[in-house]
């Protein structure tokens, strides 16, 4: 019985939840139904940010506020007035849901509140980055003392640090203090059932041997400027370029496709359900990831799982997981050439693309979100015991 005599009582303190749409969302949710499925009482903790699911998740989601100080006097007056109250919710959720393990998931203002009740009930803290230090266009780490104060905390008073990579764990013990830490990947779905009727109705009938893919937030991060000049001169007749999200960067990218005159071979395609970008990739000839920074890299996943042809960004975690040569190409997306020379590559070569699609694939059991929500619990269990 959950949360009973085997099992744990988990509060995972998500930095963003549905309706919200990203992979800490993703991992979160997944997470949270493979804990239960094993046998654990959950909830998911999330910053209210004043939006709600439309559809009932499978599990209970708080939404907690979590109001910070700022500089101005106007700030300092606001939170005075508005933190009594959210210290008062998050001590309402830790008596009504009694927690034995507070698990943060990327830290943010939600680590800085499970940080609090950490000290205030005792309960043992896990601290999960999902690579916020690295990979944030926001720049909210290096604005915010607090919250580099505030991560620092939580690294030494954690029982457990815990990251999808050795990169992101390695920038922990760099500029955070963190000794150790383990690394836990992120995970992938099955195919999407009813992804190839619904590609059908956008237009992705079968894998086109023309239509190179990519798919993301439109950030700084994510290098799509970097796959556009590098798919403007690999200079491949006929070829397209589709990018699947939005972002705060949609508008500079659309100028540089403009100014390039690729209006008809470039298309930012928006954001899309998750069904619809498995249905592109498995449209696609390969897709790419050209990111300036990840920590993990996700989307290398979902690309194995469509049987699409990966390039895949060097800088990060991915090369600790993608294979050169073997399930993936790995290239520096900011060393133009050499992207260049992938895309060129990756397109041109119909025996290259088919051995690299199904040895991703191959490698899709090693990352099953059971496999995940499993090292989560080894975890926790420790975290449990080393306080009993």
């Amino acid at each position: 019985m959950p949360g009973g005599a085997s099992g744990m009582r988990v509060a995972l303190i998500a930095s963003s939840f549905a309706p919200h749409v990203g992979g800490v969302e993703e991992h979160v949710a997944q997470v949270a139904v493979g804990l239960r499925d094993r046998g654990h009482a959950v909830e998911v903790w999330t910053v209210d940010r004043g939006a709600r699911a439309s559809s009932r998740f499978a599990l209970p989601v708080r939404y907690l506020p979590t109001p910070l100080p700022s500089r101005s006097a106007r700030g300092v007056a606001g939170f005075a007035v508005r933190a009594p109250g959210a210290l008062s919710r998050w001590s309402k959720a830790m008596r009504e849901f009694r927690p034995e393990v507070l698990s943060v998931q990327c830290f943010g203002p939600n680590g800085l509140y499970a940080l609090g009740v950490h000290r205030r009930y005792d309960v043992p803290l896990v601290v999960t980055s999902h690579g916020e230090t690295l990979g944030d266009d926001t720049g909210v780490f290096a604005r915010s003392a607090l919250l580099r104060r505030g991560l620092r905390n939580a690294v030494a008073t954690a029982a457990a640090v815990t990251a999808p990579s050795e990169y992101v764990l390695a920038d922990l013990r760099a500029r955070f203090g963190l000794g150790g830490g383990v690394v836990i990947p992120n995970g992938v779905g099955a195919a999407h059932v009813g992804a190839r009727p619904q590609a059908q109705r956008e237009g992705a009938v079968t894998r086109r041997a023309d239509l190179l893919l990519a798919v993301g937030r439109l950030g700084r991060m994510k290098g799509f400027d970097l796959l556009i000049e590098a798919f403007v001169d690999a200079a491949l007749p006929g070829a397209e370029l589709e990018i699947v999200g939005d972002g705060p960067e949609r508008a500079s990218l659309q100028d540089q496709i403009t100014r390039a005159g690729f209006e008809d071979r470039i298309r930012l395609a928006g954001q899309a359900t998750s069904e619809v970008v498995a249905a592109r990739m498995s449209a696609a000839t390969a897709v790419v990831v050209p990111s300036r920074s990840e920590a993990f890299g996700i989307v290398a996943l979902e690309a194995w799982r469509e049987s699409a042809p990966l390039v895949m960004t060097s800088r990060g975690g991915a090369g600790e997981f993608v294979r050169d040569g073997h399930d993936g190409l790995l290239v520096d997306p900011e060393d133009r050439p050499a992207l260049v020379s992938a895309i060129r590559r990756v397109m041109g070569d119909d025996l290259l693309r088919s051995s690299l699609a199904a040895h991703g694939r191959a490698r899709l059991p090693e990352f099953e979100w059971p496999r995940v929500a499993e090292a989560y619990e080894r975890v926790f269990r420790n975290a449990v015991g080393t306080r009993s």
